[in-house]
């Protein structure tokens, strides 16, 4: 019998904070469980990931979206 069986499974970590400078995963659309781009669009909107997240939470995960409320909400 080979002793592999035993021998629990390592698993790749997860790629979630690789990409930090490399841009966004999808340009056009924020995924909110990858902190990558949750932290590529905090920095490019110039707000925080909190901020970042009530606005994805009410305008959806769009980009456009997503600037436009935050830029809209700048001016008020």
């Amino acid at each position: 019998m080979s002793e592999h069986h035993n021998v629990p499974k390592e698993h790749a970590p997860h790629a979630l904070h690789e990409e930090h400078t490399k841009g966004p995963h999808d340009p056009k659309v924020i995924n909110p469980k990858l902190s990558s781009d949750i932290a590529y669009w905090s920095k490019e909107f110039g707000v925080s990931g909190d901020a970042l997240h009530e606005a994805i939470r009410t305008h959806g995960v769009h980009v456009d979206k997503v600037r436009a409320a935050l830029h809209a909400g700048k001016s008020s």
